[in-house]
């Protein structure tokens, strides 16, 4: 019985730290998985302790091979040029586009796909140098975080598979021992109280014991013919790979990192070196340009840059929505955040882990006492009461 409890404990304190995702209850009272619930906290702890550690964005953006964002960008723009000069034509001024003779329209197409690249060459280029002062990563992962609870819990759980249902088979084998240890003294003090106190003492030790293996001891340590180490820090190089493979695929993506620089806290800086870079387009031109002014008039001029701003902000974000683009680039980003957590210390690593269950810890292990007396209680009952 007291095996099946230790299993039981072990088992529940498992599906209490991942669920429920979202708090369930009534005001104070009430549950939500620990995970969940602490999942801002720990990713903040893990980029403290590897991007910052690595450098900053901006190191991490040069493995990312800017050539190939460039490629990226006029790749996704250049068959759209025609598009996008129509689109912001049509808004501006559709009559006097309309009026525009096509050989003049294709000339400003061809103009337009010429400068690109040079102009996106060079804003790729000042986003690089800037990126960790426009994108503010700890407000990303916590956006991403609060949209999708669930995303910290399936980077626990297939980075510490192993792990868990070892702490859930380790509960079978500790509750074991703990009733083992049990039985003498109830077949010497046969009180009422003595199955179901001992009970509690089985479920409360089973998962301080169990959650203590996960993490401790953070060192390796020899005990006889064994070397001895908390089971997610001994298998530190897998976890990280799998953690730093989640991580780049889910939270840390091209697409979000882009929409952080426009929409972000910054977003208002990003603008404005998109401004700079697109601004040659149309001044670097002294016939277009003066054309353009008598055709709409400076007011309008000066409207028609806005909508070509605008556009290329909306442009930026497409570019970077695209998912083959995206699958590309993550395993750059896994590679730095796994090479930075396989660098780190047995206590550094533990340090990204152990907030999630470290203030839930005894919490964990009332409930974990809880239901050992309840068992301990069912036992007590069947042995006094139950006539077979």
């Amino acid at each position: 019985m007291a095996a099946v409890t230790g299993w039981v404990t072990n088992w529940l304190a498992i599906q209490m730290s991942f669920y429920p995702v979202r708090f369930v209850g009534f005001g104070v009272i009430g549950w939500q998985g620990v995970i969940p619930r602490k999942a801002e906290k720990m990713a903040h702890i893990c980029i403290d302790h590897t991007l910052q550690k690595f450098g900053d964005l901006n190191s991490v953006y040069e493995k990312l091979e800017p050539h190939r964002i460039v490629e990226q960008v006029i790749s996704q723009v250049t068959p759209r040029v025609d598009e996008y000069i129509d689109e912001i034509m049509y808004e501006n001024h559709p009559v006097l586009w309309d009026n525009v003779p096509l050989f003049v329209r294709n000339r400003i197409y061809k103009w337009a796909r010429e400068a690109l690249p040079e102009r996106v060459e060079e804003l790729v280029e000042d986003f690089g140098d800037d990126l960790d002062e426009l994108v503010d990563l700890k407000a990303l992962l916590s956006r991403e975080l609060k949209r999708h609870p669930d995303l910290m819990n399936r980077i626990f759980k297939q980075a510490g598979s192993v792990e868990l249902q070892s702490v859930i088979n380790l509960g079978a084998i500790i509750g074991g021992l703990l009733g083992a240890m049990l039985v003498p003294l109830w077949v010497r003090y046969p009180e009422p109280w003595l199955l179901p106190l001992g009970g509690f003492a089985v479920g409360f030790l089973t998962n301080w014991l169990a959650i203590n293996l996960i993490f401790t001891p953070a060192e390796p340590r020899r005990f006889l013919l064994w070397k001895i180490q908390g089971l997610f820090l001994r298998r530190q190089p897998e976890i990280s790979e799998v953690w730093a493979r989640l991580v780049a695929e889910e939270l840390i993506t091209v697409e979000r990192v882009a929409d952080a620089m426009i929409n972000g806290a910054h977003g208002d800086r990003t603008r404005a070196i998109i401004q700079k870079h697109l601004r040659p387009l149309l001044d670097s031109s002294p016939v277009l340009k003066l054309t353009a002014q008598v055709s709409v008039g400076v007011t309008g001029y000066t409207e028609l840059k806005k909508s070509l701003y605008q556009k290329a902000v909306v442009a930026t974000g497409d570019v970077f929505s695209d998912p083959a683009f995206n699958r590309e680039r993550a395993p750059v980003v896994a590679q730095v955040l796994a090479g930075q957590m396989k660098s780190l210390g047995p206590r550094e690593f533990q340090g990204i882990l152990r907030p999630a269950f470290h203030e839930e810890e005894l919490q964990l292990m009332i409930v974990g006492g809880v239901f050992g007396a309840l068992a301990g209680l069912i036992q007590f009952l069947s042995l006094t009461y139950l006539v077979f």
